[in-house]
């Protein structure tokens, strides 16, 4: 099932001119950022294919990044590191994210939608809605830009860190991930608030 921008059509149609769709990924993982995504789409030019990222292959996910970035009104990306998700806590931490990735357009949309239950605090509205990254053009996109930039940022922290096969699994606790984690400890970029490494290992100063 595609996303489509009805949605966003009535909203447009109801006065509001630019409506951004905002998403994240990374909430799970034992290491690596929280990545937010903002998109405002042109109605002219709706890529084709927008669904969830999750239900996308890693190529077909590419291609739209692509898409996206040439004919979007506007993109923005924001992150917290993990060093923020153990100082704020992961719901605060996804929360600053979102809001750094719509300061980070370069239009200031008049309404803001977000997948989920929990939006953030905005100047602009904003509203959130479940499921919406499977329903909603806009955010869909969004879900697109945050899961591919979030997955190169971990394929390069597995450059920087080659015990733990970041670029495979994205940080997330998989089998491998954890035997590395026993054998090797953690590194910087591991969350020390989340269990397996809370408890056992304290972040150095």
């Amino acid at each position: 099932m595609f996303a489509d921008f009805s949605y966003e059509a009535r909203a447009i149609a109801q006065g509001c001119q630019l409506v951004a769709g905002v998403d994240e990924v990374g909430r799970g993982p034992l290491a690596g950022p929280v990545v937010a995504a903002a998109v405002i789409l042109d109605p002219q030019a709706i890529p084709e294919g927008l669904a969830d990222s999750k239900l996308l292959s890693a190529a077909r996910r590419d291609a739209l990044f692509d898409i996206i970035l040439r004919q979007g009104l506007g993109v923005g990306i924001g992150s917290a590191s993990a060093l923020e998700i153990d100082r704020l806590n992961i719901r605060q931490a996804t929360l600053l994210a979102m809001r750094r990735a719509v300061a980070a357009l370069p239009l200031a949309p008049g309404l803001v939608l977000v997948d989920g239950n929990d939006p953030p605090s905005l100047a602009c509205p904003c509203e959130a809605i479940i499921g919406g990254d499977a329903l909603i053009s806009s955010i869909a996109a969004a879900s697109i830009i945050a899961k591919v930039t979030r997955d190169r940022m971990m394929a390069r922290l597995g450059q920087h860190y080659p015990a733990y096969g970041f670029a495979g699994h994205a940080g997330y606790g998989t089998a491998q991930h954890r035997a590395a984690l026993k054998e090797h400890g953690p590194c910087p970029a591991h969350r020390y608030s989340f269990a397996p490494v809370k408890g056992t290992w304290t972040r150095p100063a």
